[in-house]
């Protein structure tokens, strides 16, 4: 099959998995991305080009020839020069140059319960994109995953890290609020199926588990042998003392917005699970390894 794709961050965490599948099924596969080339580990499988949103002719020429574009790009929380309404502009220059060079598919990630009336930036940009990527004349996919676990992961990673090494974990609030991980290798297998098909279509990508967070700690806890005492906090210093424990890891732990995220159970959905792996089976088939170094995001993005 010689169908060229492109995927963005194809040398992160969930472009990675999209692009082992994409070439394990034989297509060729260039990625647009701000990563060096030493942290590939597809070698000369893969052709990189710079992920530059201020140079929409090298964006257009790099997408030239792409039959299927797999869109990954978006950021965690406002840092510094890097914001959400950042994000939007530089996703919608990228959707530009795809149209501008003729793709005809495009697998765009999204999230869970995006909506453009919501007070969370997060979720009213991921709108505002899905809104402006379906008014071209391509085939679109819209792939809305929750939580994304696997061994590259930072929330179940370093949850199990922080129990594994404090004394004490915090749950902000009664820890009630549900969430419903999905399993990066099953992502990558919906968005590149979803490649494959010619109809329009948007999709939850979710798992077969709907875990309240307190549930959650406590399965990571067990799973890793963890003898930290688990306390509850009220919201607002449940997250200040996550502020606390991110300047001593130099990083941001958990945000205001994250947390209204989670608590108001945008992190569900209530469509047929299309991920097959149960994060309590993944826990305890990679226990000795999760949480066993800490992954900073800051140094991942930014």
């Amino acid at each position: 099959m010689n169908e060229l794709s492109a995927v963005t961050g194809a040398f992160g965490y969930i472009g990675k998995y999209i692009t082992q599948r994409l070439l394990s099924e034989g297509r060729q596969v260039v990625t647009l991305t701000n990563k060096p080339a030493t942290l590939s580990s597809f070698g000369d499988q893969v052709k990189a080009y710079p992920l530059d949103f201020s140079n929409p002719k090298a964006l257009t020429a790099a997408l030239v020839g792409v039959e299927t574009l797999y869109n990954t790009y978006w950021v965690r929380f406002n840092y510094a020069q890097t914001t959400y309404e950042r994000a939007v502009q530089n996703t919608q220059a990228l959707f530009q140059a795809a149209h501008n060079a003729r793709v005809q598919h495009i697998v765009h990630i999204s999230i869970t319960n995006p909506a453009i009336d919501s007070p969370l930036p997060y979720f009213h940009g991921k709108a505002v994109i899905e809104g402006y990527l379906q008014q071209f004349d391509w085939v679109h996919h819209i792939i809305r995953p929750t939580v994304v676990f696997g061994q590259e992961d930072v929330l179940i990673n370093n949850i199990a890290f922080l129990l594994r090494h404090l004394p004490v974990f915090a749950i902000p609030g009664s820890g009630n609020y549900r969430l419903q991980p999905i399993f990066v290798e099953d992502l990558a297998r919906i968005a590149v199926q979803a490649g494959q098909t010619g109809e329009n279509q948007v999709v939850d990508a979710v798992g077969p588990d709907i875990l309240s967070f307190k549930a959650l700690v406590q399965l990571i806890g067990e799973a890793v042998g963890s003898r930290a005492w688990i306390i509850h906090l009220p919201p607002a210093m449940g997250l200040f003392l996550s502020r606390v424990t991110g300047v001593l890891l130099r990083d941001v732990l958990l945000t205001q917005d994250e947390l209204k995220g989670l608590m108001a159970e945008l992190l569900i959905s209530s469509q047929t699970p299309l991920g097959q792996t149960s994060i309590r089976d993944w826990l305890a088939a990679n226990a000795e390894t999760c949480g066993a170094a800490y992954a900073s995001e800051l140094q991942r993005h930014y």
